[in-house]
């Protein structure tokens, strides 16, 4: 079972998110900073990240370069998800070193879908 870990700061998408997430086959853990994620991601070693961007503090931009540019933790891949929908948003994300990036309101099966993507034998 893929464990998947859940970077935001809304409880209410966290809520969404999880069980979705559970109801795949997915493990699910989550935390509300992009600090507390960095380091969870560090410690934890979950196979998949779900970032948002706009959190207090780090935002989900930062935290995924932090990711992506350490070598412990840059094979795990990140899909952001978040309401910045303009197309130099998803640039940056992907520059950034996000495996995919999704605005909200999500698609349950265009997220599962690239989860299975990112992770062929997961669910």
């Amino acid at each position: 079972m893929a464990r998947i870990l859940i970077i935001d700061d809304s409880p209410t998408d966290v809520r969404v998110f999880t069980t979705l997430l559970e109801r795949a086959g997915f493990q699910v853990d989550a935390v509300h900073t992009a600090e507390e994620g960095i380091e969870r991601v560090r410690s934890a070693h979950p196979d998949l990240v779900i970032m948002d961007v706009i959190m207090p503090g780090m935002n989900g931009f930062q935290a995924t370069r932090t990711l992506t540019r350490d070598p412990a933790t840059a094979a795990v891949p990140i899909v952001i998800i978040t309401t910045k929908s303009m197309e130099t948003d998803r640039v940056w994300g992907l520059r950034q070193g996000a495996r995919a990036f999704i605005t909200k309101p999500v698609n349950e099966r265009e997220l599962l879908a690239c989860i299975n993507d990112l992770l062929p034998s997961a669910a």
